[in-house]
């Protein structure tokens, strides 16, 4: 018998899939090369299946003799190994993101004269449409608690994008962007204090409470289906924040995030310009453990973030609390800079990379924003947050487009600024 080797994701299956199968069928013996779970999430979502779910499926497809784990998007390592007759697979990748691979698979085959068979895409039907539409129906609240955790196993680094209301849910849902072999999007959503309180006209200062907060993420899982990390400020007092990880557990927020300070909030970025202080190790770890032990699922987390570099109280103290909070039973660090500069983020991600015990680790760079995600990854980092750049990017083009009406009497000139009305009425699905 002839060897065909067919590599698949095939996180839905359709008769689509099916149809590659049958044809792969006729010329010999199938093995698949299944896509992993590390595979998929280094070029789009995470799948819905793991890749054990997708395996059992898999081999129980009639023709199929094995079922093998690709590791990676390049065929080669697996084909090197198998020297398969023939590789099948549909046009599809003539174009696209996948083209570079199929190249890839053309010159590896002439190796042993090996032959690629492409047959014709089955049109009106992709696994990507279908899971579009699913997204669409919407999430469970325990599908997206559980999302993070998920992200973490499976990407060197989760990305992370500021929202403050639907429409800006809406949009780290939806952006991506075709690079290289792969499509980047954002994998989850971060609530800030900052950008919530500024969008309703409100100074950062928790005046805007954990009451109003709650209606501003239940109109962004209204329309959005990726994970969520909130900023809880310094979480109040050890028994109000029980009751806060508690309530944003139950609705499907899948991680908190509280700062090591104490009194009234002043955001981070004034640094010692405004009077902050830092909370004792003793007093913050107590809060940590209070947390924890009011959480009911495995799956939220609450991450700590540290101070030290921001207020000048120093590396050591930084080093010191992070080790503290660890052992406590906290589920991340977040390192916190207000410099331009990355280089005391990276000392620190050096002197962390050192810890016997370590749990994922968050850089925030608003300040420092030359570093690249490929510097973060090689320094250790597991998240990015982008903090604030929506509500930032929005502001002074609304600013503009006012004051463009006030000038000139109209709003023609405006128009440069703004979308088509035609656009923000179909923006929204369902608008018609």
């Amino acid at each position: 018998m002839k060897k065909v080797y067919v590599g698949m994701s095939t996180d839905v299956l359709h008769h689509g899939h099916i149809n590659i199968i049958s044809a792969a069928r006729k010329l010999g013996e199938v093995t698949v090369g299944l896509l992993t779970d590390e595979a998929i999430a280094s070029f789009k979502r995470v799948p819905l299946l793991s890749y054990g779910q997708r395996k059992k499926i898999i081999e129980n497809i009639k023709g199929v003799k094995e079922v093998i784990p690709q590791e990676t998007l390049d065929y080669a390592p697996n084909l090197i190994k198998l020297k398969p007759d023939y590789v099948v697979h549909g046009t599809d990748w003539k174009t696209g993101v996948q083209k570079h691979i199929r190249y890839r698979v053309i010159k590896t085959l002439k190796g042993w004269n090996g032959k690629l068979i492409e047959p014709e895409y089955t049109k009106g039907i992709s696994s990507t449409q279908l899971i579009n539409e699913m997204l669409e129906i919407g999430t469970t609240s325990e599908i997206r608690l559980k999302k993070l955790r998920k992200l973490l196993e499976l990407k060197p680094l989760v990305r992370l994008m500021e929202v403050h209301n639907g429409l800006t849910g809406r949009i780290v849902e939806k952006a991506k962007i075709v690079q290289g072999n792969s499509i980047r999007e954002f994998d989850g959503m971060w609530e800030s204090s900052l950008t919530d309180s500024i969008s309703k006209g409100k100074p950062d200062i928790e005046y805007v409470d954990i009451t109003s907060r709650l209606h501003t993420i239940d109109q962004i899982f209204d329309v959005t289906t990726k994970p969520m990390v909130v900023d809880a400020n310094n979480g109040g007092v050890p028994e109000h924040f029980v009751y806060t990880v508690k309530t944003l557990e139950r609705v499907g927020v899948s991680a908190v995030i509280i700062e090591d300070k104490t009194g009234l909030k002043k955001n981070s970025l004034f640094g010692t310009d405004a009077n902050q202080m830092q909370d004792s190790i003793e007093n913050f770890c107590k809060k940590i453990s209070a947390g924890k032990k009011a959480q009911v699922t495995e799956d939220f987390m609450i991450i700590a973030r540290i101070e030290s570099l921001i207020l000048k109280n120093g590396m050591e103290d930084a080093i010191k609390r992070a080790k503290a909070y660890i052992e406590s039973g906290v589920d991340g660090i977040m390192i916190h800079s207000k410099e331009k500069s990355p280089k005391e983020i990276l000392e620190f991600c050096r002197r962390y990379r050192g810890f016997d015990k370590k749990v994922p680790l968050v850089a925030v760079p608003t300040t420092y924003n030359e570093i690249t995600e490929e510097e973060l990854i090689k320094a250790g980092v597991n998240i990015v947050i982008y903090a604030n750049h929506l509500l930032r990017s929005a502001y002074p083009s609304m600013v503009r487009a006012a004051e463009l009406i006030l000038k000139n009497h109209r709003a023609q000139e405006a128009d440069k600024l703004c979308m088509p009305i035609k656009e923000i009425l179909e923006l929204i699905p369902g608008a018609k």
